[in-house]
């Protein structure tokens, strides 16, 4: 919004200092001359030079007068626009560094140096929050790529199917139709998959009151299927741990939780473990699998998008996008709670998520 132009904030700053000057010096030269004609007589028509008089004093001292206010002005209007430069010299700084993100260079950084004031904590404060900026916009940037390197390639085994298709009317009908409702469904599951992730980043859902012990439950029921499949034994235990927030994302946390503990476990013959309990004002759940040792360089990097811990066998059901742990990092960060990942020195990983009971004041 364009606004009129007007005075600066430099020259509001030295009008200010000039006129607190010149009032200040009137005032004292006001008492002066008030002290001063209480003790002179008002006779005009006395000996010039030897007894004062008011005619005397006023065509003595209004000269002098007038010069020093004058002076005083000038000092005003000149002493003021230095300190003004002076003072205002970091909110100069600080307003670069905002011209210089608004064009896009989040790298810049004001670094004022001097002892700690209202600049000085506003620079800080800005610094940080350029910080931030640069490193979620090279987060969204890296997302962006990943993704779309992701949908590129169902899209480009799609054309090369439909290509196919056109060049060689005798191929079977039904193996490509088979096909192309495999690499379709896997795009779709990886949009809703994004989709997820950009919604439980806003945080702007409905919170109610939410038991993870049924949330573990009700995953453990829908996946029974994929670990007996793979004969892997899949156990609930723990007791009710209640918190706030949405219970179709805390529930798709939990789900991706137990389904990359199934899918990343051992071929055969493994084990998952979910387990949740309360302890005062936090709510835990607990994930913990079977499975390859996993190196400890790798395990920080699980949580972000498209990362993949380990080759696992994929499923018509399950095909995995890469974005299990990156969307339950996600709904944990905007339900206020932490997500640990821990390797197990016998192979296989422990996922713990806390998040504020529903008598924390963070679950409000």
């Amino acid at each position: 919004m364009r606004r009129r132009p007007g005075l600066s904030v430099r020259l509001k700053l030295t009008l200010s200092y000039a006129a607190f000057l010149a009032v200040a010096g009137a005032l004292l030269l006001a008492v002066v001359w008030v002290y001063l004609l209480r003790y002179v007589p008002d006779n005009p028509q006395g000996l010039l030079g030897i007894s004062p008089n008011r005619y005397l004093l006023i065509h003595t001292f209004a000269p002098p007068a007038a010069v020093a206010m004058a002076a005083l002005l000038v000092f005003g209007l000149v002493g003021g626009w230095f300190l003004a430069g002076r003072m205002l010299a970091p909110l100069t700084q600080i307003t670069d560094a905002a011209r210089r993100a608004g064009s896009g260079s989040l790298s810049h950084r004001i670094r004022i140096k001097g002892r700690q004031d209202e600049f000085r904590e506003l620079a800080d404060t800005f610094d940080t929050m350029l910080g931030q900026l640069e490193a979620h916009v090279a987060e969204q940037q890296r997302f962006a790529a990943n993704a779309s390197h992701e949908l590129r390639t169902p899209l480009a085994i799609s054309r090369t199917l439909l290509d196919v298709a056109r060049k060689d009317p005798t191929r079977d009908r039904d193996a490509l139709i088979d096909r192309l409702h495999e690499v379709n469904t896997r795009a779709i599951g990886l949009t809703e998959a994004l989709l997820l992730l950009s919604r439980s980043d806003r945080s702007t859902f409905t919170r109610e009151n939410v038991d993870l012990s049924l949330l573990a439950e009700e995953a453990a029921e829908t996946l029974l299927p994929l670990a007996e499949g793979r004969r892997i034994t899949l156990d609930v235990t723990g007791t009710a741990a209640r918190t706030s927030g949405s219970e179709e994302l805390l529930l798709r946390m939990v789900t991706n939780l137990v389904q990359n503990a199934v899918v990343h476990n051992l071929p055969t013959g493994g084990t998952v473990t979910v387990h949740t309990e309360a302890h005062g004002d936090t709510s835990v759940l607990r994930v913990e699998n079977t499975g390859r040792v996993l190196p400890p360089e790798l395990v920080p990097t699980l949580t972000e998008p498209f990362q993949r811990g380990t080759e696992r066998v994929r499923t018509d059901e399950h095909a995995g996008a890469g974005l299990g742990l990156a969307i339950v990092h996600s709904i944990v960060r905007a339900h206020a709670g932490t997500l640990d990942l821990a390797a197990r020195p016998t192979g296989g990983l422990l996922v713990t998520v806390r998040l504020p009971g529903t008598g924390s004041r963070a679950a409000g």
